[in-house]
């Protein structure tokens, strides 16, 4: 799908006239960071200390809940076990202590370019994860200080994580936008479903083992290959006169 294409129809489905962006609302893991390797071992891990059965990939599907809502996903599935919350913080607490022990994966190559890019075009970069992890946290502002906004939507932040709207729409209501003024930046199904039923318009990069067709399917205006991709797509996205 060309660039052109992907605006129009995302004019049409959102009942706009023009696009005017403003804001980019962009996910971490598996965006920012190639985090997703080591959050899959560090889930199998856990699930298999416990008893239950899983695959590495199917927490790449599960990217952009909260911890806690994998955790009783998984518990009631896998050992027909319903936990409380506090139970399952302490149960994603391991987890995290799990994921650490991996130690630090690099950033996501070109996200920087992309940074620059918005930056350039004075978008405001808010960043909307489900993560809830303090590790991760603390290494958005470490390595993207100045780069995004002290504004931000985490997992602790959110009563129903991705793919429910309420991320995206709390991010939204952070920029002091309107949806149709907000790209969503994701990875994942969950999170493309998010920002599309936000009523954003929703880019999706493939950084993952997730295919276009499937990332199309969960909503996505535009899907693009790789982060170099996006950073060369978005000034005709921002400024279609460029």
């Amino acid at each position: 799908m060309t660039i052109q294409d992907a605006i129009s129809n995302y004019l049409r489905h959102s009942g706009c006239k023009q696009q005017y962006f403003t804001t980019a609302l962009i996910d971490c893991d598996g965006v920012l960071f190639d985090t997703m390797k080591n959050h899959t071992r560090a889930w199998v891990k856990l699930m298999k200390k416990n008893g239950i059965k899983c695959s590495r990939d199917e927490f790449y599907l599960y990217e952009g809940m909260t911890g806690v809502e994998i955790v009783k996903k998984k518990f009631l599935e896998g050992a027909g076990k319903v936990i409380t919350d506090d139970e399952a913080r302490a149960i994603y607490g391991v987890k995290g202590r799990y994921f650490l022990e991996l130690g630090e994966t690099h950033k996501i190559a070109g996200i920087d370019q992309v940074m620059e890019v918005l930056k350039d075009y004075g978008i405001e970069r808010i960043v909307v994860t489900g993560s809830q992890q303090p590790s991760v946290l603390d290494r958005i502002d470490r390595e993207f200080a100045g780069m995004v906004s002290e504004k931000r939507i985490t997992g602790n932040d959110v009563r129903h994580g991705k793919p429910s709207p309420e991320p995206y729409m709390k991010g939204i209501e952070k920029a002091g936008a309107k949806a149709n003024q907000c790209i969503v930046i994701e990875n994942a199904p969950l999170g493309v479903q998010s920002g599309h039923a936000a009523g954003c318009f929703t880019i999706a990069v493939m950084t993952g083992p997730i295919s276009e067709k499937d990332l199309y399917k969960a909503g996505a205006d535009l899907v693009l290959p790789n982060m170099i991709a996006l950073a060369e797509a978005l000034p005709q996205i921002l400024n279609p006169g460029d």
